[in-house]
């Protein structure tokens, strides 16, 4: 039931058609976990905090980035360092002392997924990974629990309700994760800073139907926006015949990145990289950032963007030393990893750190980013 205070808190709700006390109180009645509570999961966070939903559940290791802060709009300057989950905990429940806000400061994995998950009437994927994804989809397809996904990349976002009523889950739009070098995530890509506030928004808006039971949620279907063009387009999703029957979670960053390494990587520092310029060692220096992080501050590499990397075979120096870096030196180790696995090689070096360490270490004037 709701209290007087309630009552009048939510009466722009309570006086809308189809929604109303009864729409209020199943808010008040629900748990819902969000996972990350970064670009995707600040919007949906505040929005369904100040709805009215009974229990939220925010699931976040991570601390709050200088870099986060053009989107993440939970947080705030003097929150640099400081945890997500709990930050945002505090900032829920100011403002709406009326609803239950539970801390899970974890990582998800495959081993605590279905225990976390299972308490909760509805999750949303506020993530930007892969891995997360399919492990957030595969558990509510055991647990049967509806799963709100969301993703952005640059200027287009995507939103759909997967799992509900029995309707097609994720990996009936997507079976198999796509190759590990063909898409960068967000910190490799960039996004506009609004974005995340658009489709966070979407998001909460398909939570709050699904909960209150009103109109027709984004089930066998995705929304895909172009804030560009400000355009967007429904596309219609069907039961794949050949996705997977899930009956366990499994390594999901095996999944969707491949075996792990059982060769120790060749790494090389930003201070060692100095020296073989200054001592003029003939070697190669390649570049897999895309072509405006290049444009914002570059080593002089040759440029070879991660879409590229499977048909740049011809361009790796076969005779010499090749060290290959990017902004923080994990792009650069999964182009290595590929390279060394389909061409043998064995003559390609890490930058560790990346162009980032160089800045810190060499060069304090660098533009970073």
């Amino acid at each position: 039931m709701l209290t007087t205070n309630e009552l009048a808190r939510y009466q722009r709700h309570l006086t809308l058609p189809q929604f109303g006390k009864a729409g209020q109180e199943k808010l008040k009645a629900s748990k819902v976990l969000v996972v990350g509570s970064g670009g995707l999961g600040s919007p949906v966070l505040l929005y369904l905090a100040a709805a009215g939903v009974g229990t939220l559940g925010i699931a976040d290791f991570d601390h709050v980035d200088e870099t986060n802060l053009q989107r993440q709009v939970l947080f705030q300057q003097s929150d640099i360092g400081k945890s997500k989950a709990r930050l945002a905990a505090e900032k829920l429940k100011a403002l709406n002392p009326y609803i239950d806000v539970e801390v899970h400061e974890t990582r998800l994995t495959s081993e605590n997924a279905l225990e976390l998950l299972e308490n909760y009437d509805l999750i949303i994927d506020g993530t930007d990974n892969f891995p997360t994804r399919y492990l957030v989809n595969d558990a509510c397809t055991m647990l049967d629990k509806p799963f709100v996904y969301g993703s952005i990349f640059r200027f287009e976002g995507q939103v759909a309700v997967f799992n509900y009523q029995n309707g097609p889950t994720y990996r009936d739009l997507y079976p198999e994760p796509p190759e590990p070098e063909s898409v960068p995530n967000c910190a490799e890509g960039g996004v506009i800073g609004v974005l995340p506030g658009i489709i966070g928004s979407m998001q909460a808006n398909e939570t709050i139907k699904v909960l209150a039971e009103i109109g027709e949620p984004l089930s066998g279907k995705i929304l895909i926006f172009d804030a560009l063009s400000m355009q967007s387009r429904i596309i219609k999703i069907n039961r794949n015949k050949n996705a997977p029957v899930i009956d366990k979670l499994i390594d999901y960053e095996e999944f969707c990145y491949g075996p792990k390494k059982t060769k120790t990587m060749k790494e090389i520092t930003v201070q060692e990289l100095k020296s073989l310029q200054e001592s003029g060692e003939d070697f190669q220096l390649l570049d897999v950032r895309e072509p405006h992080e290049y444009d914002i501050a570059n080593l002089n590499g040759e440029l070879i963007p991660m879409q590229q990397v499977p048909e740049a075979g011809d361009k790796i120096a076969k005779d010499k030393k090749v060290i290959v870096h990017c902004r923080s030196g994990a792009r650069s180790a999964q182009a290595i990893q590929y390279w060394e696995n389909k061409y043998g090689l064995d003559n390609l070096y890490n930058l560790k750190g990346g162009i980032l360490e160089w800045a810190r270490q060499i060069d304090p004037e660098m533009q970073q980013y």
